[in-house]
């Protein structure tokens, strides 16, 4: 099997066990944006996805991610954790931000951004820093800059199932603290939650955009 045939028969796939986990939830799977993850995995995979209809696509290295940005058209997200000198390049190639979990990091993108972006604010489920993600009770001050920007966009939250903890369990909580959210800023109501591993229980959860990588593109 060539590798077009390898990608897109992965996607189909994915696709219907988008289909199947958003049934078995009562949603619509057109609710659920599926960003197919391209870290590590060159610029012809992502030209491959193009052709097959994907127009959202997610990186975590910005060093790897602008080059494949400039060359396959697209919506490109930002989900990795960020470095404050890394920001300008991030902000020069990225349509939307995933990962969003300290001010002082939402100040240098008001300063540098060449174009308005979608932000998702991340949120730590265990309250731990290894994998990213800000405190529930941060994320007010974190939001309420965001939603005082007159470029930017808060478009909801961004959670990463904590390591050692069942993912229904996760998402359940995720769930809670965005509903809780919404009460502030009705207008955020995405929710970024879902990798390979663990994204039929985010979609049971609210789930609207889901982060697939070794699913569709194998492992490396």
């Amino acid at each position: 099997m060539n590798r077009h045939d390898e990608i897109a028969s992965n996607l189909l796939a994915v696709q219907k066990r988008i289909a199947s986990a958003a049934s078995l939830a009562g949603r619509s799977e057109e609710e659920i944006t599926l960003i197919a993850v391209t870290k590590t995995f060159p610029a012809s995979d992502v030209d491959i996805l193009s052709r097959l209809g994907v127009r959202n696509f997610g990186e975590n290295r910005d060093s790897d991610a602008a080059t494949k940005a400039a060359s396959v058209a697209g919506t490109w997200h930002f989900q990795g954790q960020i470095q404050s000198n890394k920001l300008k390049s991030i902000t020069s190639w990225s349509n939307v931000i995933h990962s969003l979990d300290e001010i002082s990091h939402f100040e240098i993108i008001e300063k540098v951004a060449p174009h308005p972006l979608d932000i998702f604010c991340q949120v730590s489920l265990d309250g731990s820093a290894g994998r990213g993600g800000a405190s529930a009770d941060k994320l007010q001050e974190l939001a309420s800059a965001i939603e005082n920007s007159s470029r930017h966009r808060l478009v909801g939250l961004m959670a990463v199932a904590p390591l050692g903890i069942e993912p229904l369990k996760a998402f359940s909580q995720l769930s809670l603290i965005h509903k809780a959210f919404m009460v502030d800023f009705p207008h955020a109501n995405k929710l970024s939650a879902g990798m390979s591993g663990d994204f039929e229980e985010a979609i049971a959860h609210g789930a609207t955009h889901i982060r697939i990588g070794s699913s569709i593109l194998g492992s490396r």
